[in-house]
């Protein structure tokens, strides 16, 4: 029996590109789409969305400041909530910092969910810099765990 996958969605991939071939944007599915709107979600600041003024992580609030256990509390505690809140589609398992390269100005955020309606398990990584926003490179991973 094939599921139905129209839960998890279709979206304009971001940034959006479009084809002068088919004469339309590109679009995202289902898990494609899941990682597409996480990146979206802690890249964005509070308020940055005129019509959902509540979504966003704000992860920029803490840019300069020690990465010390406090502060690593609070930044796993503002991504949880924010995908608890913004993410129906998903599972949140787990939140997990890297931050073997601190003194490079980067903590690897390793988000652990399960897609509810499919069960399946995956892991998203989301890079934090700590650069100019000329110098920004913000590259995803998406790797399923079996």
């Amino acid at each position: 029996m094939e599921q139905n996958l129209t839960f998890l969605g279709r979206g304009w991939s971001f940034p959006p590109k479009f084809s002068r071939s088919l004469k339309s944007v590109e679009m995202l599915e289902y898990e494609a789409d899941i990682a597409s709107s996480l990146e979206v979600l802690l890249g964005t600041i509070r308020g940055e969305r005129v019509m959902l003024p509540q979504y966003g992580c704000n992860l920029d609030e803490l840019l300069f400041e020690s990465l010390d256990t406090r502060m690593k509390t609070l930044m796993a505690d503002k991504i949880e909530s924010a995908i608890i809140y913004h993410e129906p589609r998903i599972k949140l398992e787990k939140v997990k910092l890297d931050d073997s390269r601190e003194l490079e100005g980067i903590v690897l955020i390793e988000v652990i969910y399960r897609v509810k309606t499919t069960n399946s398990r995956f892991n998203f990584v989301f890079p934090f810099y700590k650069l100019e926003g000329t110098d920004i490179n913000l590259s995803t991973r998406i790797n399923l765990i079996s």
